[in-house]
This record gives structure tokens, C-alpha cells and sequence, in this order.
């Protein structure tokens, strides 16, 4: 016997059909959401990692200054155990909305953060005329937190509009 013949649906029903995507594809976005941003966070714990937002960060006006009082290392640590700690925020949404919508705008304002330092840092690609040609190794790295915002921004509506209810 099939799942859709237990459950008396049918997979060629394009409601039924729309439903499950719907269903899988919340999960797959929440879910990736909290492992790019777990793994990216710990990947701060590394001098790879570390070097390499470097002149992301030291351009930054927002967040340029904590290199005053912070090594280019520290800082990175600082900023993946805040990874880490969105990450799983975000990952508790069964058992506490509230903390899921907590690490939801928590990850909208990172990605706001990290998607303004497509106008700080330089490196438009010069050899195509500047902006809006993106370079590979600043445009297009930071480009994908478009969509990591959009995803953030979903997770936090989803999770506001049911803070209330009780985890299963």
C-alpha cells in the first residue's frame, strides 16, 4: 500500500500535491537555514575564516570599530558563537516559537548586515564598468544572503504568528 493510498489522498491531486511541497519546503528552509548558518558560524572558530572577513568587516561601519578592541580572531570567534547561538535559536522552533522568532530577527538583522557590505567593501569589478558588476570575490559571496534573508524573514513571520501555540 502507497502513503497516498494509507492516507486516502491522491498524489495527482495538485492541491494535495501543493500541500506536501509546501510542507517539505518549510521544513528544507527553515532547516538549511539553521545548518548555513550553523556552519558558517563555526567556521569563525578558524584563522581561514577569520582572515577571510576581514576586509569585509574593517570596511564596515557597523562593525569596522570592533577591530579597536578586538583581534581580527576575536572577533570572529565573537561573531560565530552568535552564529551558532542564532543557528540553534532558530532550529528550537518545536518546542519554543518565541525562541525560533527570537533567532529569526536575529539572522534578519545579520543578513542585513553582511548584504551592506556590498556598498562598503570595494570591489566592484572594475574591468566591467564598476556597479552594479560583481565581483567574485566580494558581489557574488554576499549575494546569496538575499535569499538567506528572504528565508530568515519567513521563518520569523512564521514563527511570530505562532508564539502562542503549544509545542506538540
Amino acid at each position: 500500500m502507497t502513503v497516498a493510498e494509507a492516507t486516502g489522498s491522491s498524489l495527482h491531486d495538485p492541491a494535495n500535491l501543493g500541500a506536501r511541497l509546501e510542507s517539505v519546503g518549510s521544513l528544507v528552509c527553515r532547516y538549511g537555514l539553521v545548518v548555513v548558518i550553523g556552519w558558517i558560524g563555526l567556521m569563525k572558530f578558524t584563522a581561514y575564516e577569520a582572515q577571510g572577513i576581514e576586509p569585509l568587516v574593517a570596511h564596515s561601519p557597523l562593525l569596522g570599530w570592533m577591530y579597536g578592541f578586538l583581534s581580527v580572531q576575536g572577533f570572529s570567534t565573537a561573531l560565530g558563537t552568535v552564529e551558532v547561538m542564532i543557528a540553534l535559536l532558530i532550529a528550537a522552533r518545536h518546542w519554543s516559537a518565541k525562541a525560533s522568532a527570537l533567532g529569526s530577527a536575529l539572522a534578519v538583522a545579520m543578513f542585513l548586515t553582511t548584504l551592506s557590505f556590498l556598498f562598503t567593501t570595494p570591489g566592484w569589478e572594475p574591468s566591467l564598468g564598476g556597479f552594479p558588476a560583481l565581483s567574485g570575490a566580494v558581489g557574488q559571496f554576499l549575494l546569496k544572503d538575499v535569499v538567506l534573508l528572504g528565508a530568515s524573514i519567513w521563518t520569523l513571520g512564521e514563527a511570530w504568528s505562532h508564539q502562542d501555540d503549544v509545542a506538540a
